[in-house]
């Protein structure tokens, strides 16, 4: 069987069903939290204290989720398939799943870097805490490595060209308004190239004009579902 190169664009949606809330949910940490107060570069400027423990209390529950059969069968194409995931999250259940690549374009939850150096990347290897006065070997303050609202997304060019190279998109819940991520289902290179699309949801794909499946399942269900689907047919392809 030909090796598709497939590209995976994952938003929130997919991490739901490990019970990570979404920024929309009634409930979980972001409904006590401003975005302005936690998730700015000025809110880390003149609250910091309160960001840090913000983060703090994101990775404390982080460690408590495990990855959902979304996931996992995500990671189960890497066994027929050239697959790379895209995430708008910044968990890490899509590695803990088995996905060998994966590109965080707003950061990750599970690491620290330098305010001067955004290169200077630290992994918390022990525990959830970060320490609110804790510095690189630059001596500058550590921030977690999220990208902030109000931030450029350095990522966002990488994964423009992963997507151009893609035989398949799939894209699993997101709502497609968080930009620039949601403009990533524009960079396929020929409107020949199928998307896919699983979420319960109503996102706006009204610009899209590749052939489009949209599957309303959630990611744990309908994902499975779909990739149990696109096997058996580049199977019979050969």
């Amino acid at each position: 069987m030909t090796r598709k190169k497939i590209v995976v664009f994952t938003g929130a949606g997919v991490s739901a069903d490990s019970g990570i809330a979404t920024f929309r949910d009634a409930d979980g940490l972001w409904a006590n939290y401003r975005i302005e107060e936690v998730c700015t570069p000025e809110a880390l400027r003149h609250n910091r204290a309160k960001v840090i423990e913000f983060y703090n209390l994101r990775r404390k529950e982080s460690l408590t989720k495990s990855p959902n059969e979304g996931h996992r069968a995500i990671a189960s194409m890497e066994e027929w398939a050239d697959v790379v995931v895209i995430t708008q999250n910044v968990d890490n259940l899509h590695e803990q799943a088995g996905s060998k690549r994966v590109v965080h374009l707003h950061g990750e939850l599970m690491k620290l870097r330098s305010e001067r150096n955004p290169d200077l990347i630290y992994d918390i290897n022990e525990g959830w805490e970060q320490e609110l006065d804790a510095r690189g070997e630059d001596g500058a303050l550590l921030r977690p490595h999220i990208v902030f609202f109000g931030e450029s997304v350095p990522m966002f060019d990488p994964a423009c060209k992963i997507v151009s190279k893609a035989d398949i998109l799939i894209v699993v819940g997101t709502s497609l308004a968080v930009y620039p991520a949601a403009a990533l289902v524009y960079y396929v290179r020929d409107k020949q190239v199928p998307i896919y699309l699983v979420d319960p949801g109503n996102p706006d794909t009204s610009n899209i004009r590749n052939p489009l499946t949209h599957i309303k399942e959630r990611g744990a269900i309908g994902v499975p579902q779909l990739i149990a689907q696109l096997k058996d047919e580049l199977t019979k392809e050969g």
